[in-house]
């Protein structure tokens, strides 16, 4: 029995992150509303690179979007 609940722990705690919720982890601590429980599910399952590409590629966009928006504005 204890067995075969840890083989059921271990592949639980073995989880990767979606792609999907990373967008979303990073979004949420971009804007400084993510909880302490997500928080510590991305330190658990997901992996830095993952956060950190998806980071740069929101810091991008968010880069972008704010040239544009004062080219626009500013002739």
């Amino acid at each position: 029995m204890p067995i075969s609940n840890f083989s059921k722990m271990s592949v639980s705690s073995q989880k990767k992150s979606s792609f999907i919720s990373v967008i979303k982890s990073v979004g949420a601590a971009f804007i400084g509303v993510q909880s302490n429980k997500n928080r510590e599910r991305d330190f658990s399952e997901g992996k830095l690179s993952h956060f950190i590409i998806v980071g740069i590629v929101c810091v991008v966009i968010f880069i972008g979007a704010l040239v544009a928006v004062v080219s626009l504005v500013l002739p």
